[in-house]
């Protein structure tokens, strides 16, 4: 177990932002993760558990305890057709899908090179191309924080929804996850009809593509339009989610803007694209100080060097605000704001 005073945390959040916390905790194991929890309970100081930061925004030191997975090792079970695929909640989340399409199952790929752990990929329900991580997670193995004992938690009891669970809601900071598993179908194969992944298969003449090569078609167009955040600029990828209107509200946007794309979520709402809603905003390519939404994908802000947390929140709300006062809609942080 690794426990450290005043750490920075520059290594745990993909925007480059440099901060510390006041201690550093990380587990290895199971009965790591459990005098983790007995730590915490006795020093019952604030604390707060990341994965690689991903999905993160540090706009100031952290007054307390940062706590981290680092559970490794990935194991598969099959029985006719059907596979249960238990991670490290540390993890890295491609290589998980990695793995899983080397074993011959497609049913990860479109979720392939979103960065992160698998444990906090959990607890945020990733999603590209209409997949969701939810899709997939069959249960999860935790250690409970307030008794130290180790728990398994099914799928529907964490409610999953967009970009969200109960682990960000009610059950923040009362779990330590150990382990994810996921529940595969070597038959299954992804919608492929979401955003232009159809159309870059027929150009690479594959109507019936492998795991890899629809892996590969979804790594190529996600570094197409995405910054890596270890080799180009700080991001946390998407910051924004996909708002989801009312039929009146779409109708009346359509009405004013023809070529609006949309999503269909059920008979009463639509999903919209915060990327187009940002890009019709002229925010594409634009830069507010050090901080600056990204030129080829407008749903990804960066630090082009030196920005401080609060100078991406100025950012986020500047395209909050145009976003509102243009189409009347809020846009939400996918990101997690500390």
């Amino acid at each position: 177990m690794r426990d450290e005073r005043n750490h920075s945390l520059l290594a745990h959040n993909t925007f480059g932002i440099n901060v510390r916390c006041n201690r550093f905790l990380e587990y290895d194991t199971v009965r790591e993760a459990q005098e983790v929890a007995s730590l915490l309970r006795e020093a019952q100081e604030a604390f707060m558990t990341i994965g690689s930061g991903s999905n993160l925004l540090l706009t100031q030191d952290f007054q307390g305890t940062v706590v981290h997975a680092n559970v490794k090792g990935i194991t598969l079970t099959e029985h006719h057709g059907e596979a249960i695929v238990r991670c490290g909640s540390g993890e890295r989340w491609d290589d998980v899908v990695r793995w899983t399409v080397e074993q011959g199952f497609t049913s990860l790929a479109c979720l392939s090179i979103i960065p992160g752990e698998t444990g906090a990929a959990a607890v945020q329900n990733i999603g590209a191309y209409g997949s969701e991580a939810a899709q997939f997670i069959d249960h999860l193995l935790a250690v409970e924080i307030a008794t130290g004992r180790q728990v398994r938690i099914s799928a529907a009891e964490c409610r999953y929804g967009y970009r969200d669970s109960r682990f960000k809601h009610e059950w923040k900071n009362r779990y330590l996850i150990t382990h994810v598993a996921l529940r595969l179908q070597r038959s299954a194969m992804p919608s492929l009809d979401y955003g232009n992944i159809r159309q870059e298969l027929e150009r690479r003449a594959l109507p019936h593509p492998t795991a890899q090569e629809l892996r590969q078609t979804i790594i190529d167009i996600r570094r197409s339009k995405l910054p890596d955040p270890e080799e180009e600029v700080g991001n946390a990828g998407s910051f924004f989610m996909n708002p989801v209107v009312d039929k009146a509200l779409y109708t009346s946007l359509l009405q004013r803007h023809p070529q609006m794309p949309h999503y269909p979520i059920d008979e009463q709402h639509e999903k919209i694209p915060a990327a187009w809603l940002i890009d019709q905003c002229g925010w594409k390519g634009r830069s507010l100080g050090p901080a600056g939404v990204w030129a080829k994908q407008a749903l990804v802000l960066v630090n082009l060097g030196g920005a401080t947390g609060p100078d991406i929140v100025a950012l986020c709300q500047a395209i909050q605000k145009d976003v509102k006062d243009r189409f009347g809609i809020e846009l939400e942080p996918e990101v997690n704001i500390v």
